[in-house]
C-alpha cells in the first residue's frame, strides 16, 4: 500500500526528525526540500543551477521553481511508492502546484501531520539548539522572524487541508518516541498499514 504524506509544524517543532522515522515506519520516501535543493545542484541539472544561482545571490527560490525540483523528484522510481514531504508546499500557491501535479497522476495526499507545538516551546528548542551547534542564525530575532513567517505563509495551508479532513493534529511536546507513537496512532487509525516485516 502507498502512502502519501505531508508532515506541517514550524520550525523547532522536530518535523525533520519526524518525518524521517514516520517515512521509515511506513516504507516511504522522505522528501525534504532542503535535500532536494542540494541533491539537483549537487547534480548540476538544469533545475539544480537555477536554484544554486538563487540561494548564492541569498534570494529565496520562486514558488514555480521549488515546485518544479519538487515534481522533478516525485516523478523519480524511488517515489512511486510513495512519500513524506517535509517543507513543501510552504505556502497557498505551492498547494496548488502539489495538487494539480498529483490530480494528473490520479492521486492525492493520505494524510497531513500537524506538529503543534506552542511559540515559546519552539523558540526555547530553537535556541537550544544555536547553543549546542553555534548557528549563527539561530538568534531570538532570527527564530521570531521565521515563526512569524510558518504563521503567516504555511499554517495557513493547513485550512485547505482541513475542509478535506485530512489533517492530523499532533500533539508536538513530549519525547521523540512518545511524538512518533501519536503521529503512527493517527496515520494507522486512517487505515494507512505499516509494510510487513520482510
Amino acid at each position: 500500500m502507498t502512502a502519501r504524506l505531508l508532515i506541517v509544524g514550524p520550525q523547532g517543532s522536530g518535523k525533520g526528525t519526524q518525518g524521517v522515522r514516520i517515512a521509515e515506519t511506513f516504507g516511504v520516501l522522505p522528501v525534504s526540500t532542503g535535500d532536494v535543493f542540494r541533491a539537483a545542484v549537487s547534480a548540476g541539472t538544469p533545475l539544480g543551477e537555477q536554484v544554486k544561482a538563487i540561494i548564492e545571490a541569498g534570494d529565496l527560490v520562486p514558488d514555480e521553481l521549488t515546485s518544479a525540483v519538487v515534481r522533478d523528484r516525485l516523478a523519480q522510481p524511488d517515489a512511486a511508492d510513495g512519500f513524506l514531504l517535509d517543507g513543501y508546499p510552504r505556502n497557498i500557491a505551492q498547494v496548488a502546484h502539489l495538487e494539480e501535479f498529483l490530480e494528473g497522476r490520479g492521486e492525492s495526499l493520505d494524510a497531513v501531520i500537524e506538529l503543534d507545538v506552542p511559540r515559546d516551546e519552539s523558540i526555547a528548542r530553537l535556541s537550544r539548539r544555536a547553543a549546542e551547534q553555534g548557528r549563527s542564525d539561530d538568534t531570538e530575532e532570527g527564530i521570531a522572524n521565521r515563526l512569524a513567517i510558518y504563521e503567516r505563509e504555511t499554517a495557513p495551508i493547513l485550512d485547505v487541508y482541513r475542509t478535506r479532513g485530512i489533517v492530523d493534529r499532533i500533539d508536538g511536546v513530549g519525547s521523540l518516541d512518545e511524538i512518533t507513537q501519536r503521529i503512527i496512532a493517527a496515520l494507522e487509525a486512517r487505515g494507512l498499514d505499516r509494510p510487513a516485516a520482510a
